[in-house]
């Protein structure tokens, strides 16, 4: 089965068909793919870490070894409940891609523990992938394609999101902050919380334009926005003074690793749609980018390609788990990581 509109998406992932047992989620916003795997899996089992019902794999764990796979889905519940087998995968291994295909066919045709569930997050699975093939063919299977978000689900989310916070824009700031904002499902929603900070969570205020600007304009990791465009931009210098200063005002390295994603899933943004036929500058817009910086960002656009940025991503991850978790000094990881990308941007020729 394929599911690609969202209605029907958002219908399946609430109330998944009973017969189903294998499900596959892909696509190039990997935050909207783990967003809606999280929605699936909770109509399993509400708690995610639950160390008797739930098997948490990546590719890692599972190359050259189909069994861990197979025991995991085989595996009966010892408590009650249903079993949920949650399979991460980071990247596009061809063999991998072949053992996964078999396996969603034998279990969507009932033959592991039939009472299990099996959800697959990828990335974008190509047409010719047996494990796309595999999910959208069976009669216990189901494929589920995330394309970016329209413009339209980008402001309902936004206005679903304020109003949960008691918090709301007019109508034309509604319109600016959505043009703002980048298209990747994490990165919006972090703008959005941000956003609900600065208006005030409960507070019923309502604000416009001019206000919303003035969030907009004097953002507090400003320091933190020029760190990172600078290092994108192949100046290594200036994204070294930048972070200093971010972090002379407080800010965290934490923080500078995060902007440095955010500002990734701009270029990404702007790089995808002009694949698709979009102008440059129509590109830069809807990839939320300040009318100020737009020359620089496209600049960097046409430098920095979506095979160049992967590699990128792959470095501001592990930096984001080493701030998080070593104990290593958060500054010169994040002054690493920016030095690192400045200079592949000069590789580039930036």
């Amino acid at each position: 089965m394929i599911l690609a509109k969202r209605p029907e998406i958002d219908r399946f992932l609430a109330r998944p068909d009973a017969g189903i047992r294998a499900v596959v989620i892909h696509g190039k916003d990997r935050s909207g793919v783990s967003e809606r795997a999280t929605v699936l899996c909770k109509t399993v089992t509400p708690d995610l870490n639950d160390p008797f019902n739930v098997t948490v794999l990546t590719d890692s764990d599972i190359d050259g070894d189909e069994a861990r796979l197979e025991e995991a889905l085989t595996a009966l519940s010892m408590i009650g409940g249903r079993r949920l087998v949650r399979v991460r995968l980071g990247g596009e291994k061809a063999s991998i891609d072949k053992m996964l295909a078999a396996v969603v066919k034998t279990h969507g045709d009932g033959g592991f523990n039939p009472d299990a569930m099996l959800v697959i997050e990828a990335g974008a699975l190509g047409r010719e992938s047996a494990l796309r093939k595999a999910a959208e063919a069976g009669k216990g299977s189901a494929a589920i394609v995330c394309y970016e978000d329209e413009t339209g689900d980008v402001a309902r989310m936004t206005r679903e999101a304020l109003s949960a916070e008691k918090v709301s824009l007019t109508s034309d700031a509604l319109d600016r902050f959505v043009s703002r904002l980048p298209r990747e499902r994490g990165l919006m929603r972090q703008e959005i919380e941000r956003l609900v900070l600065y208006i005030g969570p409960g507070s019923g205020r309502q604000i416009d334009v001019a206000e919303l600007e003035a969030h907009l304009g004097v953002e507090p990791d400003a320091s933190l926005q020029d760190a990172a465009l600078q290092a994108f931009g192949g100046r290594p210098a200036p994204s070294q003074s930048g972070l200093r200063r971010a972090l002379a005002e407080g800010e965290s390295a934490v923080m500078a690793v995060r902007q440095a994603s955010i500002h990734l899933g701009k270029l990404r943004r702007i790089n995808v749609l002009q694949e698709t036929g979009s102008g440059a500058k129509e590109a830069a817009k809807a990839a939320g980018v300040f009318w100020k910086q737009e020359a620089e960002m496209l600049r960097q656009a046409r430098a920095w390609r979506l095979d160049d940025l992967d590699r990128v991503l792959d470095s501001i991850n592990v930096a984001d788990v080493a701030t998080k978790t070593t104990g290593m000094p958060e500054a010169l990881i994040a002054e690493r990581l920016l030095l690192e990308i400045a200079a592949r941007a000069r590789r580039l020729g930036l």
